[in-house]
């Protein structure tokens, strides 16, 4: 959002220039923000994002920064926040920009912006008006209004169902990351027959198998992971399963 601010003064300039040189190519001006001219089905059920451990982003967390004169700092840690207000959204105007973060904006996806939260962080925003909910991950900064907390993509917007407003009165919530599991699918005397379901697994989840030996017992176990929440865990558990591995043990990390 910060990117956004700069490009609306830098437009503005340009504008002005072409007033005054009118041989110059007139520049052409950006369209008003709104929703995509095509909307891809589902969009409402998309799944949301399950929090994750992730490094500070290095261009979205700098201890300060200005917009419009107005100087604004960045949360040295998101534990704890919680508060209520209005939310806007953002769409096609700024769709494939890159954010505060680096990443390209993608309306279609589960993210949002905040003034000062660290980036990324993952928040549960509420719709107070009918209940609705759903998790952004934030990774942009903004919105510069007084009246705003947070502004979302256009998919939060649709799954919060205020998508054909301009704001909704919402409730924002940090959530702490998800936790992390791994698999053990077996333990063996065995060196070699280990090292063969590893790399029967590996082959199988796409995920990298391992052997780790436990000096207790002098057992070799494979295991697979770490992984994020225990949905993740449980489906390689039950793919695990399926392909007559037995049941692995599900772990918390």
């Amino acid at each position: 959002m910060v990117l956004r601010a700069f490009a609306a003064v830098a437009v503005l300039g340009l504008l002005a220039g072409c007033l005054a040189t009118p041989s110059r190519s007139p520049i052409l001006r950006e369209p008003q923000d709104g929703p995509p001219l095509r909307e891809p089905p589902d969009l409402a059920s998309l799944p949301d994002p399950i929090p994750r451990q992730e490094p500070p982003s290095r261009r979205g967390n700098p201890p300060s920064y200005t917009v419009h004169g107005r100087t604004y700092r960045v949360m040295d840690s998101a534990a704890g926040y919680y508060a209520t207000g209005l939310a806007s959204w953002y769409g096609r105007k700024f769709h494939g920009r890159l954010t505060s973060s680096g990443e390209p904006f993608d309306m279609f996806k589960l993210t949002a912006a905040h003034r000062s939260l660290p980036i990324p962080t993952y928040v549960r925003v509420t719709n107070l008006d009918n209940g609705r909910h759903t998790i952004v991950r934030v990774n942009d900064r903004g919105p510069f209004h007084d009246d705003r907390i947070i502004d979302l993509s256009y998919a939060a917007a649709v799954k919060l169902g205020f998508h054909d407003h301009g704001t909704a009165r919402v409730r924002v919530e940090v959530l702490e990351k998800a936790p992390r599991f791994v698999l053990q699918a077996g333990a063996f005397q065995d060196l070699e027959a280990a090292d063969r379901l590893k790399e029967a697994l590996t082959r199988l989840t796409g995920e990298p198998a391992y052997v780790v030996k436990v000096a207790e017992d002098a057992l070799y176990r494979v295991r697979l992971g770490p992984v994020e929440g225990r949905p993740e865990a449980q489906r390689l558990q039950a793919m695990i399963m399926e392909a007559r591995f037995g049941q692995p043990l599900i772990i918390e990390h």
